[in-house]
């Protein structure tokens, strides 16, 4: 569940609808939907991806839409460091047309990024806090990530609904 494919369908097919400033509601309802209609009539797998990086964000995905008695949750971390991070949004080819506001390139959202990690609810996930955590602090850690996660899915099937 990447909410950029939200973006880029609104802000391609619904711009006007969209709220200008404030919380994306529109991108996050329509998230909702898709997630909500996903656990309803399938049997899939969910990947939720980016912007959990409060605690009370992480906190609510895991404990109010994905319960521990119904799902299996994991959580990847992406620790890595900054120069790394600001050379890849430099090098990014990626549309912009995901961007809401004034932003105009990556660099300019992972700045405000940045910034907003030093809010008190910013912080790492911690052991504990989902059923796996993984951490990735570069490249080399990618597969080996994947593959445990794969190796996680096969051994533990879902709960039939």
């Amino acid at each position: 569940m990447d909410q950029d494919n939200q973006a880029e369908f609104i802000n391609t097919h619904y711009e006007k609808l969209q709220p200008t400033e404030g919380p994306n509601t529109f991108k996050h309802g329509l998230s909702k939907f898709i997630v909500d209609y996903a656990r309803e009539h399938t049997s899939l797998h969910l990947i939720i991806c980016n912007s959990n990086r409060s605690k009370n964000g992480r906190l609510y995905l895991l404990n109010e839409l994905f319960p521990q008695n119904e799902y299996v949750r994991i959580l990847v971390h992406f620790d890595i460091p900054d120069d790394v991070l600001y050379e890849r949004v430099a090098r990014s080819t990626r549309s912009t047309n995901i961007f809401r506001g004034g932003y105009s390139n990556f660099k300019e959202v992972l700045d405000r990024q940045q910034a907003e990690s030093l809010h008190e609810d910013v912080v790492d996930p911690i052991e504990n806090e989902a059923d796996y955590l993984f951490v990735i602090h570069d490249s080399k850690d990618v597969n080996t990530t994947i593959e445990e996660i794969v190796h996680l899915a096969k051994d533990l099937s879902p709960i039939p609904k």
